[in-house]
């Protein structure tokens, strides 16, 4: 088996563009997570119209990271990895700033996703369980319970290799077809479905225009996920070929859920209340669909693809840090693979951040906000890289190389992102979940990523900071042995 060659262990090249595929099935998981809260601000056909927009701005995004995914075969961590190499000539502090952004977006999925499961089980078997316990600041019931077990399980089934987990996934991945079918299709055919239900509560005007703009800044997490893919490039058996179909194929489907997950579920529930927006509300609504007896079912697979989701984003997330820890831009500590050639000190600190999220903070909604001022920076730092590697390194090989057009377009992207962000930052209260103190918090992340790169610098490798790198115009001899092999794998 052919490996990428990145320290004393290495990543090994066993996926295939389809395992790529099954990993970017955490998508619609991530939909399922926000859903309700959108639709009971915006209306059904308001979020039905923002989703859409936002998913097909992921597929677009996606479409542009299959470049640089090609151009580093030797190097783990998506598209932190693209804004370190595009801005390290020039800023090199872009580097931690957008692995440590990218890294918090994916993380804390596996709080915001174990409270749902938590709350979806507590609603569906234990309607009645009232118990809670104050740590002080949050008070813990059978949800947050369920949700810690989750985090445990979640990191067990990630330590012992890529494989395990993506067979897990799978299975949960074919899981997720039924109730997808169930809410896309079935609600015309059963006459669940009702027009009356789908409305639009965006305000005209400027106020509306904000209202959408922050909605669309919490999207972007779900919604641009397809480049998880670009994170296990090094992993995959064909580079190019694996990475491209991978990335082409999941922000194509993403799109399709996205438009279509909402309309038919909006068709049969109605906006939820905000009692109800977490998640409780799809036990009635597949109830009325599929009957009392077979929603349990549903709803068992339903909770297997929230499970997929955390597991694939434990596996994206720690391959952030643990690439930026390869490059020498935060603690050496986690630049380790385990004997199963997985990045498990990474996934440790995913675990402890998740536990202390659920333990700490009360709302599913305001983690995402805190998690997502990081996340949009990440793609507004990796799609100018795109831009920055095309100008400062013309004559890298590039495997995959994209149509002149594209350059404009990720211009395009870069602007509206860094709108995205700006929005999101100073408007933390518009959505009623959000408060300035979660955005101290999300900006607090990015500023501790900073003193990890100093300390790095400073204390462990006893060299000095430097913010202008020099900056390679074309690969090394190992960076291009292993292009070579690409090409050569791609002849066989």
């Amino acid at each position: 088996m052919a490996e990428a060659l990145v320290e004393e262990r290495h990543l090994l090249k066993s996926l295939r563009w389809w395992d790529g595929f099954v990993i970017a099935l955490c998508n619609p998981g991530f939909l399922i997570a926000s859903l309700g809260f959108s639709m009971g601000a915006l209306g059904t056909w308001g979020a039905v119209v923002l989703w859409a927009i936002s998913a097909a701005i992921g597929m677009l995004q996606a479409w542009v990271y299959a470049e640089p995914a090609s151009m580093f075969p030797d190097k783990p961590g998506g598209i932190s990895l693209y804004a370190h190499e595009g801005w390290r000539g020039r800023f090199s502090l872009v580097g931690p700033l957008g692995a440590y952004g990218y890294w918090i977006g994916w993380s804390v999925v596996l709080s915001i996703f174990g409270v749902l499961i938590g709350t979806l089980i507590q609603a569906q078997w234990f309607p009645n369980s009232t118990w809670s316990v104050y740590d002080g600041v949050v008070h813990l019931g059978l949800a947050q319970f369920i949700a810690l077990a989750c985090i445990v399980a979640v990191w067990a089934l990630n330590v012992f290799g890529i494989r395990p987990a993506v067979w897990f996934s799978y299975a949960a991945g074919a899981g997720l077809m039924v109730p997808l079918v169930i809410f896309i299709v079935v609600p015309y055919f059963t006459g669940d479905w009702h027009s009356s239900n789908m409305t639009w509560a965006i305000p005209s005007g400027w106020g509306g225009f904000k209202l959408a703009m922050v909605y669309l800044f919490l999207m972007a997490w779900s919604s641009y996920a397809a480049e998880v893919c670009a994170t296990f490039a090094p992993e995959y058996h064909d580079t190019r070929r694996d990475t491209t179909l991978a990335l082409r194929s999941a922000g194509v489907f993403t799109l399709l859920v996205f438009l279509l997950f909402p309309l038919g579920l909006g068709g049969v529930s109605g906006a939820p209340s905000t009692a109800t927006a977490a998640g409780e509300f799809y036990v009635p609504a597949l109830a009325k669909i599929v009957g009392s007896g077979a929603a349990g079912v549903i709803l068992v697979l339903l909770i297997g693809s929230l499970f997929l989701s955390m597991i694939s984003s434990t596996a994206d997330g720690s391959r952030a840090l643990y690439g930026i820890a390869r490059d020498d831009m935060t603690i050496k500590q986690l630049y380790h693979l385990n004997r199963w050639h997985v990045p498990a000190r990474a996934m440790t600190v995913d675990l402890v951040v998740n536990v202390l999220l659920v333990l700490f903070i009360s709302s599913n909604l305001a983690i995402l906000y805190l998690s997502n001022i990081g996340y949009v920076l990440a793609h507004v730092f990796a799609l100018s890289g795109f831009l920055l590697l095309r100008k400062d390194r013309p004559n890298w090989p590039r495997p995959i190389k994209v149509g002149s057009v594209w350059l404009w377009i990720a211009g395009v992207l870069v602007v509206f992102n860094a709108a995205l962000v700006i929005f999101g930052i100073l408007n933390p209260t518009l959505t009623g979940y959000g408060t300035w103190t979660d955005m101290v918090i999300g900006v607090g992340v990015l500023v501790g990523s900073v003193l990890l790169f100093f300390y790095r610098r400073l204390v462990q490798d006893k060299s000095k900071v430097t913010f202008r790198e020099e900056v390679p115009l074309m690969p090394s001899a190992a960076q291009m042995a292993l292009l070579r092999e690409e090409e050569a794998v791609v002849a066989d």
